[in-house]
């Protein structure tokens, strides 16, 4: 690691002229007018300025509605959302302290990032890097040593992206699926999303659907956090869905345009699917990135597969329902060795087929069903594979679950925990309409989704202190009873990871005999990817070695 880090160092030091440029950079806005937000506080959850508001729902989640041209839709995205953005800030650069603890490797990676994105500006719509700097000066001053507050905020827009490149991550394990036609039980388009980006607990509480209606192109809703504009789920007016399934990256030398920028790009313009293929296809990415796309005026759906050097679209043929993981599907790759190793070892495939199994389950769907298909935790044929096993559809740490019904402008979002707790309806067609301002509400409640039973179950209780409990292994010092360790496993008995802490715990105490049975017990389990049950297997012949 510290080789790495002086090495990251040797590069910045050599080519720190090359970065001069983007960390001055200032995007030109003195085109537009602007009115300096002056925010009016209705009660604690209530916020208002002139036609421009955020209050929180029942369920917990923020809802924010903002108009104007660019520059002004970011300062009364950041006035309205400052505390919440600020408190995401803090939440982010935590995490990435609690990963890199050292000041001087602290100092290293800052220096690595401004090199690394020192040509993303350039990638960046000017009217979208407005946004993002009227956005920016709601900023917190706490970070400014990490960048200015502009520059900041472009980064934080990239972190997916340079998240999943740079350590290949995976935290972003997502399952999207369309039906049509005689799919459905209306015939209508359906689309059906799990985002599996976590950041922890305290990231997904803050949860925004942002209603925005730009002076320029389509208006559209997008499910994401304070601080963000770009788009990971989303719909526009016309009936143009997104959402984003993260592939296998090779690293890049340099970043790009972020993945949710070319996303919010085709919400803000595209009416069907040809332009939405048209802007994806114009944008240069960073990283390996599905993105479905639905379109009530194609009644159709496909998946936009774009990587640094490759592009693709897939389209079914004869059928009317598409599904997608983390690997790519279209002809484009199909000799692509990342995309295929991605097939051999990753939990991607065998998502893609249990997707499979519940649409032959359930022939028809409606929005109901669609939502019991995504909160579905159990493996193929039905299996017990473990609470939080990323084989599962829904692996109990989504960021957000979202259902698009593209034709009706319908869209119901799951609120917390996960994708368990009620799906709340929005309806596009009132929110972009006089009729919003009549009644000052934003989701049709007749509509919702009643919450996952599970929520209320001792196997999800069991679930949540299994979480907590699992932080102990984290310290090396830390001796750990048979009887915790024990309880630990009785909590989420059929995952294989509770049995594989276990024996490395007893491998790193030299209690050997102890260890071997953890492992063997482990590879009796459903193990997530081929590397994970191959790092299983070396633990064990390393142990046997011991016992000899």
């Amino acid at each position: 690691m510290n080789r790495v880090l002086l090495y990251l160092l040797l590069i910045v030091s050599l080519i720190s002229c090359g970065i001069s440029k983007s960390i001055h950079h200032v995007p030109e806005v003195n085109q537009y007018s602007l009115e300096i937000p002056n925010i009016n506080k209705i009660n604690d959850s209530t916020f208002s300025f002139d036609q421009n508001y955020l209050t929180k729902s029942k369920q917990q989640f923020w809802e924010l509605y903002i108009k104007g041209n660019p520059l002004q839709l970011g300062y009364n995205n950041g006035a309205l959302t400052q505390n919440l953005m600020q408190k995401q800030e803090e939440i982010f650069f935590s995490k990435v302290e609690g990963f890199v603890p050292s000041k001087f490797k602290q100092k290293l990676l800052r220096s690595f990032l401004k090199w690394y994105n020192r040509k993303m500006y350039q990638n960046v719509r000017e009217d979208f890097q407005a946004e993002l700097y009227g956005l920016s000066q709601y900023s917190s001053d706490k970070y400014d040593f990490i960048a200015p507050k502009y520059l900041r905020s472009l980064y934080l827009h990239g972190a997916h992206d340079i998240g999943h490149a740079m350590q290949d991550l995976m935290m972003v394990g997502c399952s999207s699926l369309a039906v049509w036609d005689e799919n459905t039980e209306d015939g209508n388009l359906l689309i059906g999303r799990n985002f599996d980006f976590y950041v922890g607990d305290d990231f997904a509480k803050n949860k925004l659907i942002e209603f925005v209606e730009p002076e320029n192109g389509i208006p559209y809703i997008s499910v994401s956090w304070p601080g963000m504009i770009g788009v990971v789920s989303g719909m526009n007016k016309e009936g143009i869905t997104v959402t984003i399934n993260a592939g296998k990256s090779k690293i890049p030398l340099t970043a790009k345009t972020p993945i949710s920028f070319v996303t919010r790009e085709i919400l803000q313009f595209a009416k069907n699917i040809d332009e939405a293929i048209a802007i994806a296809k114009k944008r240069k990415v960073f990283v390996s990135e599905s993105i479905l796309v639905g379109s009530a005026n194609d009644k159709n759906a496909v998946i936009i597969e774009v990587s640094p050097d490759n592009f693709g679209v897939y389209k079914v043929e004869n059928s009317s329902k598409l599904v997608c993981t983390n690997h790519f599907q279209s002809h484009a790759y199909k000799d692509d060795k990342r995309n295929q190793k991605q097939i051999v070892e990753s939990h991607s495939e065998y998502r893609y087929e249990k997707l499979q199994e519940l649409l032959k389950e359930n022939p028809k769907l409606n929005p109901e069903k669609m939502a019991s298909i995504l909160r579905d935790k159990s493996g193929l044929k039905g299996e017990k594979i473990g609470y939080g096993n990323e084989k599962a559809l829904n692996q109990l740490l989504a960021h957000h679950a979202v259902i698009f019904s593209p034709e009706k402008r319908l869209v119901w979002v799951s609120s917390n925990p996960y994708q368990l707790g009620e799906f709340v309806c929005y309806d596009l067609n009132e929110i972009f309409s006089d009729k919003r301002l009549e009644n000052g509400k934003f989701a049709k409640s007749e509509l919702n989704i009643r919450k996952d039973s599970f929520v209320d179950s001792q196997e999800f209780k069991n679930y949540e202190e299994y979480k907590k409990l699992g932080s102990q292994f984290d310290d090396d010092n830390k001796i750990l009873s048979d009887q915790f360790i024990e309880r630990y496993q009785s909590l989420n008995p059929d995952f294989w990871w509770v049995y594989y802490q276990a024996g490395k715990y007893y491998f790193k105490q030299k209690e050997y005999q102890k260890a071997k049975i953890e492992f063997e017990k482990a590879l009796t389990k459903e193990i997530t990817t081929v590397p994970d049950k191959k790092n299983v297997e070396k633990y064990l012949k390393k142990t046997l070695k011991k016992l000899k």
